[in-house]
């Protein structure tokens, strides 16, 4: 060992306790609604569309603050139950400007808002039909990967009881986070991340 190492051996430099500071806290974003939205975005049909509404909500983290740079993605089926892809078997989407897909940022509020059309059912692979439901993925500052869950409609509530996904859940409780309620111009439901209500969110 060289005489400058063992100095500092001496001193102390590699037997004392190694201390570090508290780190920064890390967080993912708010990148999301800057690089990922776009101006038409939120509109899965256009406005002025016949049947159209709005889909809207606030997002709360786990300690109930309003997320404002998060981002919601919707797919949907068109009211006929058919989506606007070439794999769904029962044929295209008969609504002209119909796209299924809607992307919004949050604001400062936390609020979201799509404009689109109400889903119709659709097949749940066993021979019956899922409820009239939208797709979510929610995506958020402190999340690694998106969270999914669905928007069920309340109005909707003989088919809300034969839904595969809705009768699965264990409680009235659970089902109430994924059930938006109507509103003047169409259909509001908050999406909780963590906490006392939080969203129901599924494994995909």
């Amino acid at each position: 060992m060289s005489e400058q190492s063992t100095s500092r051996r001496g001193t102390g430099f590699l037997t004392e306790p190694f201390r570090l500071g508290v780190t920064p806290s890390a967080t993912v974003g708010p990148y999301l609604s800057i690089g990922l939205t776009w101006d038409d975005g939120p509109y899965a049909v256009a406005e002025g569309t016949p049947g159209a509404i709005w889909l809207r909500g606030r997002v709360f983290d786990g300690a109930g603050a309003l997320v404002p740079d998060g981002m919601i993605e919707t797919w949907q089926a068109d009211p006929d139950g058919r989506f606007p892809h070439p794999d769904d078997p029962r044929g295209a989407v008969t609504r002209p400007g119909f796209r299924g897909l809607g992307r919004s940022h949050t604001v400062p509020s936390g609020e979201y808002a799509i404009l689109t059309l109400k889903p119709g059912r659709v097949p749940d692979g066993e021979g019956g039909l899922q409820a009239p439901h939208v797709d979510v993925s929610v995506f958020a500052r402190g999340l690694l990967d998106r969270v999914v869950t669905r928007i069920y409609f309340a109005d909707e509530a003989e088919a809300n009881a034969e839904d595969p996904v809705l009768t699965a859940l264990p409680d009235d409780a659970s089902r109430r986070t994924l059930i938006a309620r109507p509103s003047e111009d169409g259909y509001v439901l908050d999406i909780h991340l963590q906490g006392e209500d939080e969203t129901v969110f599924f494994a995909v």
